[in-house]
């Protein structure tokens, strides 16, 4: 008998009916198999895993059935006990007299009015939570619609149509519309700031205390607020080395940092240090420093007392003086190494001691100055 039925298995296994080997698995775990047929049936599936597969598979199916089954004989069971069961005249016997309720309601109206009263304080006091955990300033967008950066943005660029312009830098005799900062990242002319200072210009100039030049767009970098220009400009000479490294780490909280920019006619020296690692609502493109700035700032540098670059000033929070970001230099790096490195003379150094280190900040402002521009945007519309 274990003879011919060990065979009958491994034919089945051969042959793949598998209805058969499913009827020998339900009678493999039913138990009416006998001692000799169990220890060949276990044998096989040791050595096979479809036959092991199946058993395993065929248990959770008969175990689903003996559930479905017990779930049906509950609802029948319910049923017949619903039946006996006259739900009319237990609604009628068990409701509230209405009396009961008007009793209710006058003896608990208090209460009632008081518990109402905490819910609603409640209420307006998790919503006031919830708002004051919400950095409630935002940026505002102060030219244009700054959609490609992901956030509403304000660039801090201010309206230069008070400033004085020479018929040399002007386009056709038209004044500048907006106005930023710019700082220099090489001595023959390539300058770095903000791709919302630029964004849709006509034409460019850039201005420091040697004088006034036109400079072409070379590389925007709108996701991340950075714009690369070149001065194109006979009159222009190229710059000493520059004073200033840029920094390739991260600045600590509380870092004691300083920008320099053209909010003005003239430039003008920030103070204050990083009060935050990440921009507006935890943004990890910027930091957020603790220095006030106005329409103009856009674009200038932010500098370490070092003097290294540790990023760019690119917006403030409105609701919030003081509240200023500055998009991190690892950015700038980026961009910069973006440009074709042999067109860049005397470029600005990753990682280095700057010559600015030790000086007191009125020399580091001398030392500089004539690295940062003023950025004149013309826009014929």
């Amino acid at each position: 008998m274990f003879a011919t039925f060990k065979e009958i298995i491994f034919s089945i296994i051969e042959m793949r009916q598998d209805l058969e080997l499913e009827a020998i698995i339900e009678d493999y775990l039913n138990g009416k198999l006998t001692p000799e047929e169990l220890v060949a049936f276990e044998q096989l599936r040791n050595n096979d895993q479809m036959v092991d597969h199946k058993v395993v598979a065929h248990k959770v199916f008969l175990e689903s059935m003996a559930q479905y089954a017990n779930i049906v004989k509950l609802k029948e069971q319910m049923d017949a006990a619903h039946a006996h069961i006259d739900v009319a005249s237990l609604t009628e016997e068990l409701k509230p007299h209405p009396s009961k309720l008007v009793r209710l309601w006058r003896n608990s109206r208090s209460a009632v009015a008081i518990a109402a009263s905490f819910i609603l304080l409640a209420m307006i006091s998790l919503y006031s939570i919830q708002n004051n955990n919400k950095q409630a300033g935002t940026f505002e967008a102060m030219s244009q619609d700054m959609a490609q950066i992901k956030r509403s943005q304000s660039g801090l660029i201010r309206d230069i149509k008070s400033i004085k312009t020479d018929s040399k830098t002007s386009n056709s005799g038209s004044r500048p519309r907006f106005g930023g900062s710019g700082f220099a990242i090489s001595g023959n002319g390539y300058i770095v700031t903000n791709y919302h200072v630029v964004r849709g210009a006509d034409s460019i100039h850039v201005q420091n205390g040697k004088g006034s030049y036109r400079v072409q767009s070379i590389y925007t970098d709108p996701v991340n607020d950075i714009a690369i220009l070149k001065i194109n400009d006979k009159t222009f000479e190229n710059l000493p080395s520059l004073p200033y490294t840029i920094k390739k780490g991260a600045s600590s909280l509380g870092e004691a940092v300083f920008t320099l920019g053209f909010p003005k006619d003239d430039i003008v020296l920030g103070d204050g240090y990083v009060s935050s690692k990440n921009g507006i609502n935890g943004d990890t493109l910027a930091y957020q420093v603790a220095i006030p700035v106005n329409p103009g700032n856009s674009g200038g540098p932010l500098l370490d007392n070092s003097g290294n670059i540790v990023g760019i000033i690119n917006g403030k929070e409105n609701k919030t003086d003081g509240a200023t970001f500055a998009v991190k230099s690892k950015y700038i790096i980026e961009a910069l190494n973006a440009i074709p490195q042999d067109s860049l003379s005397r470029r600005v150094a990753y990682g280095k001691k700057s010559v600015l280190k030790g000086l007191k900040r009125n020399k580091q402002v001398e030392k500089m100055q004539d690295y940062v521009f003023m950025i004149k945007v013309y826009n014929n519309n």
